[in-house]
């Protein structure tokens, strides 16, 4: 079984929401200045893929997996 883990740089990110707007079960904003907060660290099997494509979408690469 592949397990993963979400981790996000808020010292990074830009705020331009993309991870959120892609997979808002794992990824929201926060309310004060939009920086990334990972809602699932450890996402489902079946949110995989979405959040692979979740990280290549951040425009300023803040978000990252580990698998394993």
């Amino acid at each position: 079984m592949v397990t993963m883990k979400v981790r996000a740089d808020t010292a990074v990110c830009l705020a331009a929401g993309q991870c959120a707007l892609m997979l808002p079960a794992v990824f929201d904003q926060r309310d004060d200045d939009g920086i990334v907060v990972v809602l699932d660290e450890e996402p489902p099997a079946e949110l995989h893929d979405a959040v692979r494509a979740a990280v290549l979408g951040c425009p300023s690469g803040a978000l990252r997996v580990d698998e394993g």
